[in-house]
């Protein structure tokens, strides 16, 4: 029977992983935007609008991802290869059948979709070019997530970071040759940003796909006793109130996004140029968030919670320290801007300086609402996670963001401000429910 010391640090060897994963996830948008930067301010805001159109689709397979990976936990917890194998499956179907839904809208409403976000005629055509690459990126991912799904789930975290680590530099240099050219080529501009980033991820499928092949210990033959037609629904009930809580966030952050395209052109590439680091950034506490979901799940499915209480505790305090350190990063971030983009315009650097003390403080306020949620998703109270980051984001947030932005039109300190307040909204009720769900754990488990 594990201490809480123990899982703290089965805990810890499951997150680093994790947070790096996550931080990788991100490197796609990050180098793609650091290479991009220097072919002027159209670019970027090309950048900006296919990007997070891109980052909302993978944020639902991620989504999606995150259920399985509980119901992963749960069955690897309880040692059934079974139910592993039909989650696996279960979840490769669901989330295929997703990707090909949005792959399909992207490629019959491109134009509709990018000139309801923008009316600059110059950038239209830009953005068009950069998407017809970058949607295939959506149907690759939604492979490599089951696997990750998978991997993670069953705690071996570094799999997938080691697939990361290999799509990193690659995409790095072929993003780049690609951009700028090299001796007698001359380089595609946005064009090659967007090539550069789908070879990298399938290199890193075509790595997984072997990890998966080659590991011993993971058996995905499906039981030959149970039809997998009958099982995707049980599945997908399990899955959808995870997957909501994390869909209803990553539509919040794309219309934060699309409401911030209605700023000033200088205001968008600002938080365009910002918006991978703090993404990058929010991963570390985040991921220390699913990590502690993960030992949750398999506890549960192992049936031992006595020490439950003494890990959610810890977990938390732990992962605040990881916001704050996180926080310390963005300062250093804040007076750096100039040296990591030399080339941008004084308005642009401005409107950065603006909202430097919004997205230092962002990470704190946001870290508990983090680990508290993946805690309440861990013990099956995915619904009410649900109903507090819908009430909180889709009823109060979004709303004010529209109606200063829009109607008011407010300066980007004013609209970037709802993102933080926001979080501080739901801290009271995340910390309720989080110590009445942990406390009935126990009781269930006394009795």
């Amino acid at each position: 029977m594990p201490t809480a010391n123990l899982q703290i640090r089965y805990n810890l060897t499951m997150a680093w992983p994790l947070a790096f994963n996550a931080l990788l996830v991100q490197s796609m948008l990050l180098i793609d935007t650091f290479l991009v930067a220097p072919l002027g301010e159209l670019a970027v805001a090309a950048l900006g609008i296919a990007s997070t159109l891109i980052a909302f689709i993978l944020g639902v397979e991620i989504a999606i991802g995150n259920g399985i990976q509980l119901l992963v936990g749960r069955a690897f917890g309880s040692k059934s290869q079974e139910e592993l194998a039909i989650a696996y499956w279960s979840g490769l179907v669901i989330n295929i059948s997703t990707s090909v839904l949005f792959f399909l809208i992207l490629t019959i409403f491109d134009t509709h979709i990018i000139t309801a976000i923008t009316n600059n005629a110059a950038l239209i055509p830009v953005t068009e070019t950069y998407l017809s690459i970058t949607k295939y990126i959506v149907l690759i991912t939604a492979y490599t997530q089951v696997c990750t799904a998978l991997l993670n789930g069953c705690g071996k975290t570094r799999k997938p970071l080691q697939g990361f680590m290999i799509e990193l530099p690659i995409n790095a240099a072929i993003s780049y040759i690609l951009i700028n050219g090299m001796a007698d080529y001359q380089g595609l501009g946005v064009e090659g940003a967007a090539w550069g980033s789908l070879i990298a991820v399938i290199i890193r499928a075509a790595f997984l796909h072997l990890v998966l092949k080659t590991d011993l210990t993971i058996n995905l033959s499906y039981p030959v006793n149970r039809k997998l037609s009958a099982e995707i629904g049980p599945q997908y009930l399990e899955i959808y109130p995870i997957a909501a809580n994390f869909l209803v966030l990553s539509v919040g952050a794309t219309i934060y996004h699309l409401l911030f395209a209605q700023l000033d052109l200088y205001s968008f590439v600002a938080i365009t140029l910002i918006f991978p680091w703090i993404r990058a950034g929010t991963q570390f506490p985040n991921s220390w968030a699913q990590a502690s979901a993960i030992t949750i799940s398999q506890t549960l499915g192992q049936k031992d919670t006595q020490n439950l209480s003494l890990f959610v505790s810890a977990a938390t305090r732990i992962g605040m320290w990881i916001s704050v350190g996180v926080a310390l990063v963005f300062i250093i971030l804040s007076l750096s801007v100039p040296i990591i983009y030399p080339n941008i315009a004084l308005q642009t650097l401005s409107a950065i300086i603006a909202i430097a003390s919004l997205f230092i403080a962002l990470p704190i306020v946001r870290a508990y609402n983090t680990i508290a949620g993946n805690i309440l998703r861990a013990l099956g109270q995915s619904n009410l996670v649900l109903k507090i980051h819908f009430i909180t984001q889709w009823l109060v947030a979004l709303p004010l963001c529209a109606v200063l932005i829009i109607y008011l039109d407010a300066s980007i300190f004013w609209g970037f401000a709802m993102i933080p307040l926001e979080e501080v909204l739901k801290i009271y009720w995340f910390y309720r429910f989080k110590k009445h769900y942990v406390s009935l754990a126990n009781k269930k488990r006394e009795l």
